[in-house]
């Protein structure tokens, strides 16, 4: 009998078997000439991953708050104006931490549900003076997606710096980042990336690193500064050991070994698979009758799903029972609807069997605590999707 619960929430995720074997090697020294190979090969894939071939990798101790940090303390000094796009939670945390650092945060709220529109953005910018402009690709607490190129693009015109918070979307969703003129995109590495929380990681553009050298104030925060970073990265992609606080030795293995597996993968294929899983997922909710937060398809993300419990149905009955059933997924995270609705990873090592075992649960869990529906009803949407593709499992 199989002991472990299907753990299908948006991060930490299921991890490939080759990733939780290179986590759980023994641990070498930093500076051992196995573990600078390592290092530097995880610095180099992220570039191919993130399709910024020129492009500044940064692989930190840490989380994605810690990245969204280091942006914005390098990036920031007292008195410049920024721009934050907001589709749900961590849009207004990224506004928080900004003025922590003396930001003038002007701040956009999308309708719930929905994106801000671009040409809303594009009218705050022609105002002009801002130095750097913030968005949140997929926010986890919404599932919203916004369309990242686009926004991108409006930066590159009036001339702001960007930063795409992809904690919820790198390796999952489509980024290509040098292409698209974004300047910063970053992650952590418990989501589509695929290895155990622990790790900050970013790439900076060659503009946003000129302009960090342009800086006439010290980094308020010691610990991101890229002064003390930038050396270590630079020195270990040329293959040399360097220090200034100890890397999470493990974790960077194991990152080596997924960034590996998703450029095995290839890049397109990747976004199509996760593409395929969430069309199965929101035609699964749509058949047992229940609506999701995102307005429609366009905004709706690749990586998670944020279905509202049908009338009736309590969070911690439903929850409590898929869990019962051996899938673990997520509560809501909205502050003002909470209460409202659940949610749905499906990103990463994502397959067939996942989503259909985790469709499964959520059908047995609505039935038992009296939801009617047409039986199997998401389960057979899901499967039409599927089986309607050239899909080829390589898990």
């Amino acid at each position: 009998m199989k002991s472990r619960k299907l753990l299908m929430i948006p991060g930490p995720i299921e991890f490939e078997p080759e990733v939780l074997s290179a986590l759980g090697k023994p641990t070498t020294s930093h500076v051992a000439p196995n573990f600078i190979q390592s290092f530097g090969n995880a610095l180099r894939m992220m570039k191919e991953v993130w399709f910024a071939p020129s492009g500044q990798p940064f692989i930190m101790a840490g989380t994605g708050t810690l990245a969204m940090d280091m942006a914005g303390s390098n990036l920031i000094e007292r008195g410049d104006k920024v721009l934050v796009i907001s589709t749900g939670y961590f849009g207004l945390r990224y506004a928080d931490l900004l003025l922590r650092y003396g930001a003038e945060v002007t701040f956009l709220q999308a309708e719930l549900g929905d994106v801000v529109p671009l040409d809303m953005i594009e009218d705050e910018l022609k105002k002009g003076a801002y130095k750097l402009l913030t968005f949140t690709h997929v926010d986890t607490s919404t599932a919203v997606m916004v369309d990242p190129k686009s926004i991108g693009a409006l930066a590159q015109k009036y001339n702001v710096l960007s930063v795409l918070d992809g904690v919820c979307s790198v390796a999952g969703e489509e980024i290509r980042q040098e292409e698209w003129g974004i300047d910063v995109v970053l992650t952590a590495s418990q989501k589509a990336i695929g290895v155990p929380p622990g790790l900050a990681l970013m790439v900076v553009s060659e503009k946003a690193m000129n302009v960090w050298k342009k800086r006439k104030t010290p980094v308020a925060n010691y610990y991101s500064d890229w002064a003390n970073w930038l050396p270590i990265m630079q020195a270990y992609e040329a293959g040399n050991p360097s220090y200034f606080g100890t890397p999470a030795v493990n974790l960077v293995m194991a990152l080596e070994k997924s960034l590996e597996i998703i450029l095995a993968e290839g890049m397109d294929a990747r976004f199509a698979r996760h593409q395929l899983m969430a069309k199965a997922f929101r035609e699964a909710l749509k058949a047992m009758g229940l609506k999701s937060i995102p307005i429609n398809e366009a905004v709706s993300a690749a990586t998670l799903s944020a279905p509202y419990y049908p009338k009736g149905i309590t969070g911690g009955q439903l929850l409590a029972q898929v869990n019962n059933e051996g899938v673990i997924l997520a509560g809501g995270l909205l502050p003002e609807i909470k209460g409202d609705y659940f949610r749905i990873g499906h990103m990463g090592s994502i397959n067939r069997a996942d989503t259909l075992a985790t469709i499964s649960a959520i059908e047995v869990s609505l039935k038992k605590g009296g939801y009617v529906f047409e039986d199997g009803a998401g389960v057979k949407a899901a499967q039409m999707v599927l089986n309607a593709n050239s899909y080829i499992e390589k898990r």
